[in-house]
């Protein structure tokens, strides 16, 4: 047994990341300004992505998304049932209604393949999830969209430093959506990055920032204006500095910090490959795992204890463990507000 409780997924904040928030804090802007703009600069430069914005959450970043495409009341978004709720949450918030497609049972990512009978004259967009940083199968989803004239938009939440066929998650037109929450394999606390193509991306930062044509960066700053006009009834939803400079940090240590994930996998694969009571989930030839997490299915028959028994023996052995997720379709609002069954997505 461990001596001290292993949590899950503490974040790793060093003496460089704290030098460089007291510094902010010690420059007098705290709010979005330099080091966000420089945060961005650097995340689109490090994942080839188009064109790069930063927000306060991944929730954000898919909630802009939806708006900055016209998607709202009478549309329709598929999704996948498993993934956190934020990503079907926003779709309610535009008043879309979310249709879930199951996952693959290797992957527990939505399935391509059942994607297309859930295609009506009300779809709008497809909102795969790219699950514990496994990439969906973007081909086909791509390919499904090109037909039926859709939006794709990635919840990449768990998905930083994942490729897929040797290209960075991110790195397509496609609306990418990452999270920085304090778990994540890059973290600023709480924060997001949205990326795309640089006409949506300046359309997405205008609605991110109450609309108006002019950030703060630019109206405070010595080369800036104090002129601006509201263009649309935006959100408050910028990153700001204190958040940018723990991630100018992380995001130098994230090939570090990855390549000790791939160690730990590698350890965890090995001493659990014989295990009959776990059932690992392994990454496909084409793709490179992001590995924000390591989950295993528990053959029950063989561990012969419930789920949640063999949580609390890990607990009782000092390991911190988590469920990922409690599926959409099981919540009480979206079960009685859609009349879901357990049953509909085994």
């Amino acid at each position: 047994m461990r001596d001290n409780f292993l949590p899950f997924s503490p974040p790793l904040i060093e003496e460089e990341e704290i030098k460089e928030v007291i510094e902010t804090l010690k420059s007098n802007w705290v709010t979005m300004g330099p080091k966000t703009k420089k945060f961005e600069e650097e995340f689109k430069y490090y994942f080839d992505c188009p064109s790069s914005l930063a927000l306060n959450s991944c929730t954000a970043a898919l909630h802009t998304a939806l708006v900055a495409l016209g998607i709202g009341p009478g549309d329709e978004v598929i999704t996948t049932p498993m993934t956190f709720c934020a990503s079907v949450n926003v779709i309610e918030q535009v008043g879309a209604k979310p249709v879930l497609v199951d996952v693959e049972p290797d992957t527990l990512n939505i399935d391509p393949l059942k994607i297309e009978k859930a295609i009506t004259l009300r779809t709008k967009a497809i909102l795969p999830v790219h699950y514990s940083g496994h990439p969906v199968e973007l081909d086909a989803i791509n390919e499904i969209a090109r037909r039926h004239n859709l939006f794709v938009i990635e919840d990449a939440a768990h998905a930083l430093s994942a490729k897929y066929r040797g290209k960075f998650i991110g790195s397509t037109n496609n609306p990418v959506c990452f999270s920085f929450y304090a778990t994540k394999n890059l973290t600023t606390a709480e924060g997001g990055m949205l990326t795309g193509e640089p006409k949506f991306i300046e359309k997405a930062r205008i609605i991110s920032l109450h609309g108006m044509s002019r950030d703060a960066w630019k109206r405070y700053s010595k080369e800036g204006s104090w002129y601006y006009e509201v263009v649309f009834p935006g959100f408050k939803y910028n990153m700001t500095d204190i958040q940018a400079s723990l991630g100018l940090w992380q995001l130098k240590k994230l090939e570090r910090f990855q390549n000790r994930r791939r160690e730990i996998v590698k350890m965890y694969n090995k001493a659990f490959s014989n295990e009959e009571a776990l059932e690992l989930f392994l990454e496909r030839p084409h793709v490179e795992h992001a590995w924000h997490l390591y989950v295993i299915r528990l053959n029950l028959n063989a561990l012969r204890i419930g789920r949640n028994e063999f949580i609390d023996e890990l607990n009782k052995r000092n390991i911190g463990t988590s469920v990922h997720f409690i599926p959409i379709h099981l919540h009480p609002y979206y079960r009685d507000k859609y009349g879901f069954r357990p049953e509909d997505f085994p």
